[in-house]
């Protein structure tokens, strides 16, 4: 205050001497002081209310010269007021806030000093160990102490035990039930009852369709099996293409053999009414029929085959029986109409047959054996009487089995001893001759033949007495022309013939 004052009568009469802006200059720096003065009044009042409260309890200041230069420095005006104290022109208020200050930097200074010894005090006061090693576990300080080391606050844990890594919250607290969200993302569904767990297959689109479909039928060729099949097919996705299936099995039979062809229809018609339905099997034919002249490229007999297959699909009950009826007078492709003309010629000459089971003719080698004998019976004698070599050879090949021709071999020879003329004789040769020169009999085939007949002979003379008498020169003619080797020519074997001398010699056999 008095610093004001002075500051007042210095300046009272210099308008005489500066102008207006200096005047205007020193009157706000008048004004920054008078603030500052204030604001000092009030940081005092509050410095000596905190004073008369340290003076309640026992504490221990240092008015040295070492704690001030270890303290903060106040500025100017600290460096004026202990050039006062010297002058001895302090007043109440100024000693009272130079008090104030030294006290609240000795506390500072008491708190960091006191933080920094209580680890240290800890150790040497513990009860019970007075030599204690600092470096062993038990003269260690508890890492998991929350008890804060700067002497603040009351040692308590932070949010009463609720706060920190691995804490749950605070003991004793129960959480009422939450009904679980499906939406949330640690959302449990095993914890929420009974799980039902499913497969879930992709639905096939066309291309993998027939990725997929085409290795399967290739096998069922090879090995017949329908149900396999059926279960291939019950563990695939065919969804909304499953009519897809019969025409591409179809399509790959019609590129095939006759035998392919009747594996094909009783595939169809074991899955009708399991794996396919009737309507499936109606869009699977419709299709085909509207894809035949692309398939008359790969095949020209396609419509007839395809009029067969609509046949044997509606007397095995795959088609329905009205599907025929649908395209009376509907049909402008001149290859569907073919088709469809077959089929219900097929059905018409048929009626009475339920089942048409020779439309694909009676090979491959899912046929029973004794079908097969019968077959190659019927196609001999139908030989000797009509004498035509090429039928013979293409009946032959639409049975599909050259693994069986060996037994024709046996049915040839056995029919040419049961004979009673040379004609059946020159016949049959011819016909052996063409087999072995088109290549449709291989060797071994015709060796196996031939020596089935050799190790049967005694059997067959039982029914037929010249039966040697008649192989003999059967087999010397096929050796004439190459149809047989030589070695299998020696193997023949041949009867011997018991002679005696006379009846003078004593009923002794010549040799």
């Amino acid at each position: 205050m008095l610093l004001l004052i002075k500051w007042e009568l210095m300046h009272l009469d210099t308008t005489q001497y500066f102008g207006a802006s200096e005047l205007a200059g020193y009157a706000g720096e008048r004004n920054r002081c008078w603030e500052k003065h204030k604001i000092n009044e009030q940081w005092t009042k509050e410095m000596a209310t905190e004073v008369e409260s340290l003076n309640v309890h026992d504490g221990v200041f240092l008015f040295d010269r070492g704690l001030m230069d270890a303290g903060e420095p106040y500025g100017e005006e600290c460096d004026g007021l202990i050039e006062a104290e010297v002058n001895g022109n302090w007043t109440p208020q100024e000693k009272a806030l130079h008090e104030a200050r030294l006290k609240a930097k000795a506390k500072r200074r008491l708190r960091r000093t006191s933080s920094r010894d209580s680890a240290r005090e800890s150790l040497s006061d513990a009860p019970g160990e007075p030599g204690a090693d600092p470096n062993s576990p038990k003269g260690k300080i508890n890492a998991n102490d929350r008890k804060s080391r700067m002497g603040k606050g009351r040692g308590l844990p932070k949010k009463g035990g609720a706060g920190g890594k691995g804490v749950w919250g605070v003991a004793g607290l129960v959480y009422e039930m939450e009904e679980p969200d499906a939406r949330d993302p640690n959302y449990d569904e095993v914890a929420q009852g009974d799980t039902v767990y499913a497969t879930v297959v992709p639905e096939l689109d066309e291309r993998e369709l027939e990725k997929t479909v085409n290795p399967i039928v290739q096998e069922y060729f090879e090995h017949g099996d329908t149900r396999e099949v059926q279960m291939l097919l019950k563990g695939l996705n065919l969804g909304s293409n499953k009519f897809e299936f019969s025409s591409l099995a179809v399509s790959l039979s019609l590129e095939g053999k006759a035998s392919h062809r009747e594996l094909t229809s009783r595939l169809l018609s074991d899955l009708a009414g399991k794996v396919l339905s009737e309507n499936d099997m109606a869009r699977a034919f419709d299709k085909m029929l509207q894809d035949l002249p692309d398939l008359i490229l790969d095949t020209p007999e396609a419509p007839q085959m395809l009029g067969q297959f609509i046949a044997r699909a509606i007397a095995d009950h795959a088609l329905p029986m009205d599907f025929l009826g649908r395209y009376k007078g509907r049909v402008d492709c001149d290859h569907a109409r073919a088709a469809l003309d077959r089929a219900a010629v097929l059905l018409s000459m048929k009626r009475e047959i339920v089942r048409l089971d020779n439309v694909w003719g009676v090979g491959g080698g899912q046929r029973p054996v004794k079908h097969l004998i019968k077959e190659m019976n019927l196609l001999l004698k139908e030989y000797l009487l009509s004498g035509e070599v090429s039928e013979a050879e293409h009946c032959l090949r639409d049975l599909e089995v050259p693994h069986f021709h060996h037994e024709l071999i046996y049915e040839a020879v056995i029919m040419v001893l049961e004979s009673n003329g040379e004609a059946a004789v020159k016949m049959m040769v011819k016909l052996l001759k063409a087999f072995w020169k088109t290549g449709l009999i291989t060797l071994d085939q015709m060796n196996r033949g031939f020596q089935r007949v050799y190790v049967e002979l005694p059997e067959i003379t039982l029914d037929v007495p010249h039966a040697h008498t008649i192989l003999e020169p059967f087999v010397d003619l096929c050796y004439q022309e190459s149809v047989i080797t030589k070695h299998l020519r020696d193997a023949c074997p041949s009867r011997g013939r018991k002679r005696f001398v006379s009846e003078g010699d004593g009923g002794k056999i010549k040799n």
